[in-house]
């Protein structure tokens, strides 16, 4: 049935592949950290845009908590007016209570994920934030290692990261901003905490709190909830998803005006 092809080609393939897009996305024009639902609504309206997008996520899978809704049950809410955005990825939904929506968890990541694919986004997985390059004041690119060099014994961790550099950095791994708590430690920012669950302030607060927070770099998502102390939201999207659209605004505007200015090292 299937045409034959060698063990030694299987591997070609691959490696070939992912090395050649690999070298392309050294350099991008926007890096986003964390692969969830602000991150992958950010890359896809960047790359739609024809921005060089690139996605690194710790896990060996996309989408963060928009797999599952809360207490592990895979229903997501959404307030109103986040129905629009999910007409616009095609997510089918209901309407429970007066402007409060369902969707089905797997149906809609899955569909995020290929909207963002299908963008043009390309998403290194299984690749842990390790630091930022930092120059001139400015946020300039990302270290990665292999998410797995963090998990081996300390003996033999001796594993040396490699540097990508980019325009702009976008900080989406939620609740634990691991891209700021960087700059934190370093004093260059001073992060709140996310404070108790409160619904309706949290998520037009994350909305309006988003953007850049450094020279070079941006938050969005949860993210931004544990840089300004904003209340938790639980298992609601809907900020998540108009917070992606808005850094991607703010990130399109300063890429377009400043293409040949930002990046010194080409």
């Amino acid at each position: 049935m299937f045409e034959r092809v060698s063990e030694a080609q299987v591997s070609r393939a691959i490696v070939g592949e992912f090395t050649k897009w690999f070298q392309e996305y050294i350099v991008c024009d926007a890096i986003i950290i964390g692969g969830g639902p602000s991150g992958l609504v950010a890359a896809k309206e960047l790359a739609s845009s024809g921005f060089k997008t690139l996605v690194v996520e710790s896990n060996n899978y996309i989408g963060g908590g928009f797999w599952i809704g809360g207490y592990l049950m895979n229903t997501l809410t959404f307030r109103s007016p986040s129905q629009e955005i999910l007409d616009e990825l095609k997510i089918p939904y209901k309407e429970v209570e007066n402007n409060l929506f369902v969707s089905d968890g797997p149906s809609a990541c899955s569909k995020l994920i290929s909207a963002a694919c299908d963008a043009g986004v390309k998403i290194l997985n299984m690749t842990k934030f390790d630091d930022v390059v930092l120059r001139n004041n400015r946020v300039e690119g990302v270290v990665i290692n292999w998410t797995p060099v963090s998990a081996l014994p300390r003996a033999i961790t001796c594993v040396d990261p490699i540097s990508l550099e980019s325009k702009i950095v976008i900080d989406a791994t939620g609740h634990d901003a691991w891209v700021c708590k960087s700059l934190e430690k370093r004093h260059l920012i001073k992060l709140e905490t996310f404070g108790p669950m409160d619904i309706n302030t949290s998520e037009d607060a994350v909305v309006e709190k988003t953007g850049e927070i450094y020279p070079g770099l941006f938050v969005s998502g949860m993210a931004v909830s544990t840089a300004y102390g904003i209340p938790r939201m639980g298992p609601t999207f809907g900020a998540m998803l108009y917070s992606g659209k808005k850094v991607a605004s703010q990130v399109k505007k300063i890429l377009s005006a400043n293409s040949q200015d930002l990046l010194h090292v080409k």
